[in-house]
């Protein structure tokens, strides 16, 4: 099994922009308009870095494209400012989350520096007990070498055209559904 890299999530979000933006606020001006139910239900709560922007958006079109809803923040909710911890934003996010099946916790290097991710998944898991780990990596057989708790939940992995959990073995679409 392979890693998602971050130049294929990232060529998926320049294929979906008219003009290959790179920013995220370019990429949140974009999207600043779409209306989204507060009700609405998901498959996927992304839990990632702020400063991943686009490759996160390819990772969105990614796993919308193998049949996933998926909830990312900035684009459905772009009021919220995630530069802040406020207890006005974490009554959005916990929220979204209620509303999510899954937590999918995007790595990268800059997840370390989120003001954010480490409380998604403390909630998420204390909520729903249903969380998973995505690596971006360069290259698609680097190693992941994360946080060592982060080893306590599956990985997800891509094997073929299809993404899995690695522990234990299922199609993350499985693992979604049950």
């Amino acid at each position: 099994m392979a890693f998602l890299t971050l130049q294929e999530v990232r060529n998926k979000a320049r294929s979906k922009t008219s003009t290959g933006l790179e920013s995220r606020e370019a990429l949140n001006r974009q999207f600043q308009f779409d209306s989204i139910s507060p009700d609405k239900t998901y498959d996927i709560f992304l839990s990632h870095a702020f400063l991943d922007a686009e490759a996160i958006y390819g990772l969105k079109i990614t796993l919308e494209e193998a049949g996933f809803s998926v909830y990312v923040d900035w684009y459905e909710d772009s009021h919220l400012d995630r530069g802040e911890v406020t207890k006005e934003t974490a009554v959005v996010i916990r929220k979204r989350m209620q509303s999510c099946k899954t937590l999918i916790f995007a790595i990268t290097e800059n997840s370390e520096d989120s003001k954010w991710m480490l409380w998604e998944l403390g909630y998420f898991d204390g909520l729903k007990s249903k969380v998973a780990v995505l690596g971006l990596t360069e290259n698609s057989e680097d190693s992941f070498h994360g946080q060592e708790f982060l080893e306590l939940y599956p990985f997800v992995q891509r094997y073929g055209f299809s993404l899995y959990l690695d522990d234990p073995f299922e199609s993350l679409k499985d693992w979604v559904k049950r």
